[in-house]
């Protein structure tokens, strides 16, 4: 499958992402400029970490307005798999792409940590690899990932199953102590209503192989490039059929 890795003035995990789904995971990795807006060919957009534009206004302000926004939301529209690390959520968010915003973290520090995520719908294009129930340790590096939201939007995700990946102990507990900022209802990504568009706070590229320390981000990227691959081949099949 062709991911794209969007590039914005100061986006600085385009490296990462492309390393980790090309060299590591095996897949054609290419990357967007932020003023590009022909996104055809592309199975997965990857909107990733950094500080675009240097986060003037709020994080993500101003790159919601790049050309290339445009493009994703329309890719996205058209069923297109979008996916959003930490500045990419807040990109997303800014964009209307996801509801909520991302805030400053609530104990104001910057927090550049492992944290263990437990995942709460393995059934999403973006989960399917793990079990819902499974603990995930995948680490972190923001400032303003608290997430928020309005309590009908908050139930709307909870009754939905979009709230994919809560923060929580090693055990899969959900308590405020592992809870690194403040985040509403411990929540560390979220999938839109129709499930192909995810955000997260946490950097599953950082976590790809054991020279890294962990392996636990392959698992949302297999997940990915099965759900890809996977609808490709019954496609096929059932084209021949």
């Amino acid at each position: 499958m062709r991911f794209g890795v969007v590039v914005f003035p100061g986006t600085w995990s385009d490296q990462d992402c492309h390393y980790a789904v090309s060299d590591v995971l095996g897949q054609q990795a290419d990357y967007i400029w932020h003023k590009d807006t022909d996104l055809s060919g592309f199975d997965c957009v990857i909107v990733p970490g950094g500080f675009s534009y240097g986060d003037y206004l709020r994080a993500g302000a101003i790159a919601r307005f790049s050309p290339v926004m445009q493009a994703i939301e329309q890719f996205a529209g058209q069923g297109g798999l979008v996916f959003g690390i930490c500045n990419g959520f807040q990109i997303l968010c800014e964009a209307g792409l996801l509801p909520g915003v991302l805030m400053r973290n609530e104990h104001l520090q910057f927090r550049c940590q492992w944290v263990n995520l437990r995942v709460e719908n393995a059934e999403t294009r973006f989960s399917a690899k793990s079990d819902t129930g499974d603990v995930l340790r995948v680490p972190i590096s923001h400032g303003e990932g608290n997430y928020h939201a309005d309590e009908d939007v908050l139930r709307e995700l909870e009754a939905n199953g979009q709230v994919v990946f809560r923060y929580s102990t090693a055990e899969g507990a959900i308590t405020p102590d592992a809870n690194p900022n403040g985040s509403m209802a411990n929540i560390a990504g979220i999938v839109n209503a129709e499930g192909n568009v995810l955000g997260m706070m946490p950097h599953p590229e950082r976590c790809c192989e054991e020279l890294m320390g962990g392996v636990d981000g392959a698992v949302i990227f297999r997940s990915i490039i099965d759900s890809v691959i996977g609808s490709s081949a019954a496609s096929s099949q059932h084209a021949e059929g």
